[in-house]
């Protein structure tokens, strides 16, 4: 987990704009209902619901 704020990338910020990945999706006009980004990256999803944030467990028990 990071702390502090944000180090934008110039480098990674062009590489998402120009992908190939990012133009087929956008010029076939395919668009993801929400909740369904499972299905676009399986393996970010299962990271995503097995991580956890140790400050917002923390605040939940102390709430």
């Amino acid at each position: 987990m990071k702390y502090g704020p944000r180090k934008p990338s110039l480098n990674k910020r062009i590489a998402a704009r120009t992908s190939l990945k990012r133009q087929l999706v956008h010029r076939a006009g395919l668009k993801m209902p929400r909740g369904w980004g499972w299905l676009r990256n399986p393996r970010k999803a299962v990271y995503n619901r097995s991580s956890f944030d140790l400050f917002k467990l923390i605040g939940k028990i102390l709430k």
